[in-house]
């Protein structure tokens, strides 16, 4: 089997080095991550100048762009044979609830699976008020249950456009309740900015602001890692509010909508039956 692996936490990251270890025991495993740490990044290309890959030995190359220039380029430039499968991580800090549209971990199995390869984003929910040294987080428990996830992917695979996203509370192994498959929740920031002055009097500033807590959902993936579970919370490339998309129809705001929408369904069923239009099967 053939393996991609790559992060936002950059080609040193511990959490990195545990998961090739752990997926070594599978097949053959490309390491392709960023050089430095792109967390936040979400999901960017690198368009406006040049991309440098650089092979650092035992299968670990450092790209120096984002997640996704990442997978990208491995796709497209190191690898010979696409991989039988994409995993991101192990991401030091939860990517959980709206998380997932700022991280780079995400965005990595996002790209993947936008080039139609089966993908999981791994990550290690931890309390970053609490400092500690690499060795002392639980990495391998997290890395142990996406071999877990991975091997029930293979059995019997996602629906395409889908790929799922895996976060793991920073216990021990045995400690941890079990897999629960979830949804995705919703967390609050406080979202203060820090305004600074530079040595000539000019302002600059931090954006980020501190994690506040989450809202209390049975179910979501929030409440999962809190609970002691590792949540599995499958997501799709299509973000399309379909319940919305159908109620608004249903009222007939904008009648023209309505009819659009008829017609442009008959159509792509006239195009079906004769081949044209379609670019890809």
């Amino acid at each position: 089997m053939r393996i991609l692996l790559s992060n936002d936490d950059g080609i040193q990251a511990h959490g990195l080095k545990v998961l090739q270890r752990e997926f070594q025991k599978l097949g053959e495993v490309y390491v392709v991550a960023p050089l430095e740490e792109q967390s936040a990044t979400g999901h960017s290309l690198t368009i406006h100048k040049p991309l440098r890959i650089l092979p650092m030995g035992d299968g670990f190359y450092g790209v120096s762009g984002s997640p996704a220039d990442c997978v990208f380029l491995a796709l497209r430039e190191i690898m010979r044979k696409p991989p039988d499968i994409v995993i991101s991580g192990i991401n030091r800090g939860a990517n959980l609830a709206q998380d997932v549209y700022y991280s780079g971990t995400v965005s990595a199995a996002r790209e993947a699976c936008i080039f139609g390869i089966p993908s999981l984003a791994v990550s290690l929910a931890t309390d970053f008020k609490k400092l500690k040294s690499d060795v002392d987080y639980h990495y391998q428990g997290a890395a142990r249950l996406a071999v877990r996830v991975v091997k029930a992917m293979l059995k019997k695979p996602l629906p395409k456009r889908t790929f799922l996203n895996l976060n793991v509370p920073d216990i021990p192994m045995n400690k941890i309740k079990g897999i629960e498959l979830t949804r995705q929740g919703f967390r609050y920031y406080s979202g203060n900015i820090l305004r600074r002055k530079d040595h000539r009097g000019r302002d600059y500033y931090w954006v980020g602001g501190s994690y506040e807590g989450f809202q209390n959902e049975l179910g979501s993936d929030c409440y999962a890692v809190e609970s002691g579970f590792a949540a599995l919370t499958p997501m799709k490339l299509d973000s399309t509010d379909l319940q919305v998309l159908e109620t608004l129809i249903e009222e007939g705001i904008e009648p023209r909508m309505k009819n659009g929408v008829l017609n442009l369904q008959r159509r792509r069923k006239a195009l079906t039956k004769t081949g044209k239009g379609r670019t890809r099967p």
